[in-house]
């Protein structure tokens, strides 16, 4: 972390490789939230035969209920967690927030070099664009992956994935 007159003003190292997988993967969960909306899990209607222990003859699961219960939580999670995107996304700066709405948010299938000659930018300066806005999102967010401990800078640091929060 990088200290002026003893405060601290960087940020903790992160595992850029994790951190940027995770950014990518919450902004293809919006995507299709956005575009197909959410798939409900639905229960067996056929009656399955299982083998009963003895003492449990009438254990009655919850299927329906479970089922329900899981597609309320869930769509109300993947929606929520999509407004927070949107709302990071409007925060980014305009050439910035261009590349991941063409990129990750629009149809999924625009490329990184065909988005660069799109943009009118070079392939690097693309790339910068690119990762300035994943790390910005990933901080936002709240789905940074902290280095390991002992790494430098966290560029190779390899860190325990911990599950994406979904909101």
């Amino acid at each position: 972390m990088t200290t002026t007159n003893g405060l601290d003003i960087g940020f903790p190292p992160i595992n850029t490789d994790a951190t940027r997988k995770r950014v990518e993967q919450a902004l293809e969960t919006a995507r299709v939230y956005k575009q197909v909306g959410f798939v409900r899990r639905e229960t067996k209607l056929t009656a399955s035969y299982e083998v009963r222990e003895p003492g449990k003859p009438y254990s009655v699961g919850k299927p329906v209920e479970s089922a329900a219960v899981w597609n309320v939580d869930t769509e109300t999670r993947i929606g929520k967690m999509a407004e927070d995107i949107e709302l990071a996304v409007e925060s980014l700066e305009g050439c910035e927030r261009d590349i991941v709405r063409r990129r990750y948010l629009d149809k999924g299938d625009t490329l990184d070099y065909m988005l660069c000659y799109e943009l009118g930018m070079s392939e690097r300066t693309y790339r910068r664009h690119k990762a300035k806005a994943l790390f910005k999102l990933a901080w936002m967010l709240g789905l940074e992956v902290p280095a390991e401990r002992g790494t430098r800078g966290g560029i190779t640091g390899r860190a325990e994935e911990r599950p994406m929060r979904l909101g």
